[in-house]
């Protein structure tokens, strides 16, 4: 998966666009700024966005191209973003957050377990989560993500992998996607939005 990842992000064209995603860029403008972890970042739009509104950026992913492309994107607003290249599995606390977003940030089973326990673990009390993934309704649709159903998500799949956090938004629903030419037409997704217990 990592020389597919190193492959796509290697051309010089950003497949997901170099505008936020629509609903991380809405839900972040509920938050007070602080500092933010998005994971799987890729080619680092909603890191740059989140930097250029003054948060703290921490970011990771394990392509080396897309931590490239990421940084000169980051270069180009002038903005900072700390990126590191990590292995979802191998991600490991080491700092609290006061925001993760989780942007289309698919992942296996087991490793999905053990990133968003880690996940969970470093968001601070009273932190916020911000997530869109494809739900398992995706499968057949030619608009983006994993043609796996073990990498797609249903609403009681997140609810059982983060037990702490309280969601007032969790719900699947039908959109128009439009980032770069990777994520185009309609899309099944499941947009949430979470705050962790004090």
């Amino acid at each position: 998966m990592k020389d597919f990842w190193n492959e796509r992000y290697g051309k010089s064209l950003y497949h997901y666009g170099k505008a936020p995603n629509v609903f991380f860029a809405s839900q972040l403008t509920r938050l007070p700024k602080g500092s933010i972890l998005l994971p799987a970042e890729g080619e680092g739009r909603n890191a740059v966005y989140a930097a250029y509104k003054g948060w703290k950026v921490s970011a990771f992913d394990f392509s080396e191209e897309g931590r490239k492309k990421a940084l000169e994107l980051a270069q180009s607003y002038d903005v900072e973003i700390d990126y590191k290249l990590v292995q979802a599995s191998d991600f490991k606390m080491s700092e609290t957050y006061d925001a993760i977003a989780l942007i289309f940030a698919h992942f296996a089973g087991e490793e999905r377990k053990i990133l968003f326990k880690n996940l969970e673990k470093s968001l601070v009390p009273g932190g916020h989560l911000i997530i869109e993934v494809f739900s398992k309704n995706q499968l057949g649709k030619g608009s983006g993500g994993p043609k796996d159903a073990s990498l797609l998500y249903s609403r009681e799949e997140i609810l059982t992998l983060f037990p702490s956090l309280n969601f007032s938004m969790l719900e699947e629903t039908k959109i128009d996607l439009d980032e770069g030419y990777s994520h185009q037409g309609e899309a099944a997704v499941i947009r949430g939005f979470a705050e962790k217990d004090y």
